[in-house]
């Protein structure tokens, strides 16, 4: 019996279970050669940007030459990882499938400040360094810069939108903004880099006199461009048009929460795998303009997407009164938190509210003889999204699937290794999958590892906005 037997709506047809696929991953694993490599490549291009700012410094003597000196180094370095920056949110098919999105944001994060850091140094050094030099006060020497320097305010003011969006990404911040703001703000990066692009190729020391040097910046700038333009816009406009996606019908799976079906025309090309999610844009009047992550919530079909989303803002709210018919632009999928990655024939899914929707799907690709331990935390039974579905999935799998609802506060039921150990007798030997809020993803990811669980047999993603170890994404929330 399938899930689109065991509870039929009339939002439409359900998208049958995906094919099961192999039961591991190849060995040794691709993904981790692949990420690998690009590790080297990143390397590889700070060579060169140190090899630039080396084959092409000048003498400089007097006043302030040592200050103006590392300011250049630290503007090359720090637009390198500003372009870095933009690279890790390009949304590169073979980066994101080597590393996985939650790495990547992971990275995006740290290197963040760095940028921030070393090209303000930048700012500051120079300005102090060519003041010492003309013995002339700071202030004096910043409104020189702005009055007489071409492309210097432009500059500037690009500088002023980094800082913008560097601070707005300060976890206390984060957690007074909405996401829509939080998106918005981000937008000023691409603003700043921009503006600096022409101050720095037409008048840095290191470019002036040295065409190659020139050329190799201007094709780092390009690449990075590209990248952006081909991922982020081109790619995910072209395939929704071709497969003409549009909203089929919205379901109402409990007070606060709605199923989006869309529709389109060979979605299979998408090779979705269960638990990966999109970047959903619903052309309506109000949302045209932004893009939300949210995991779907059922396999791989031919004709269906589904997405399964909790009321937690203005977005997800709103896609309660989508009407049948409008269009959809969806970047993806992205994500590695799938069962392709298990290591072994006993999985244990751990899930908090609304995180069942990708651990949902995940059930669409685990054989039917993979042993299953589902265990579904929510603070109270109305919070049980997809219920009636994984009880009819649970029934179709028969012996093989045991499903537990721990209903109630934290203290009734902590995440611990004990507790599981308890729930799943033989965890020690299972691929343990945790999806929820990033602090019940933490506490089974700790609990996994005090139980002796490879790290490769760990597999999480937490889905908060505001989390400071995670995404700067929702996942699966507004």
């Amino acid at each position: 019996m399938s899930i689109t037997q065991a509870r039929p709506t009339a939002a439409g047809p359900r998208p049958s279970a995906a094919r099961p696929r192999g039961p591991f991953p190849a060995s040794p694993d691709s993904r981790t050669i692949t990420g690998d490599v690009l590790v080297w490549l990143a390397g590889l291009g700070l060579g060169v940007v140190v090899a630039i700012d080396l084959l092409t410094r000048t003498s400089l003597s007097g006043p302030g030459a040592l200050l103006t000196e590392v300011g250049r180094w630290t503007a090359l370095v720090g637009t390198y990882a500003s372009l870095l920056l933009l690279v890790l949110v390009a949304r590169v098919p073979v980066i994101e499938r080597a590393v996985g999105m939650d790495r990547l944001m992971s990275w995006h994060r740290k290197l963040g400040p760095v940028a921030l850091v070393l090209v303000a140094a930048h700012v500051v050094l120079v300005t102090a360094g060519y003041a010492a030099s003309t013995a002339v006060s700071y202030l004096a020497q910043t409104w020189d810069f702005l009055s007489t320097y071409p492309w210097l305010l432009p500059a500037m003011a690009g500088f002023v939108l980094m800082l913008v969006g560097g601070l707005t990404s300060w976890r206390v911040a984060r957690r007074r903004m909405t996401y829509e703001t939080w998106w918005v703000t981000h937008l000023y990066f691409y603003l700043a880099i921009a503006l600096a692009y022409l101050h720095q190729v037409l008048y840095g020391q290191q470019f002036v006199d040295h065409a190659w040097a020139r050329t190799i910046w201007i094709a780092m700038y390009a690449g990075t461009v590209g990248l952006l333009v081909v991922y982020r816009v081109g790619a995910p406009i072209w395939q929704s048009l071709r497969m003409d996606l549009r909203v089929h019908a919205v379901e109402r799976e409990s007070a606060d929460t709605v199923s989006v079906w869309i529709r389109g025309r060979g979605v299979e090309r998408f090779r979705l795998r269960g638990g990966q999610f999109f970047g959903f844009r619903f052309l309506t009047r109000e949302g045209w303009w932004q893009s939300h992550p949210y995991s779907v919530s059922a396999g791989a079909s031919p004709e269906f997407i589904r997405v399964t989303i909790k009321d937690l803002g203005d977005h997800s709210r709103s896609t309660a009164h989508l009407r049948p018919g409008t269009r959809v632009v969806l970047e993806g999928p992205y994500g590695i938190f799938t069962a392709d990655d298990r290591r072994s024939d006993h999985v244990v899914l751990v899930a908090g509210g609304v995180g069942v929707t990708p651990v949902r799907a995940i059930l669409d690709d685990l054989p039917s003889g993979v042993e299953v331990d589902l265990l579904y935390r929510a603070p109270r039974a109305e919070a049980l999204v997809l219920r009636h579905e994984l009880e009819a999935i649970a029934a179709a799998r028969g012996r093989s699937m045991r499903l537990r609802y721990l209903v109630g506060p934290r203290r009734d039921y902590p995440v611990n290794a004990r507790t599981l150990q308890h729930l799943v007798p033989g965890i020690a030997a299972t691929d343990v999958y945790a999806c929820g809020p990033a602090d019940l993803v933490a506490a089974v990811h700790e609990a996994a590892t005090v139980l002796g669980i490879p790290e490769d047999r760990i597999h999480d993603e937490a889905f908060s906005f505001h989390s400071p170890d995670r995404y700067s994404f929702e996942r699966g929330t507004s």
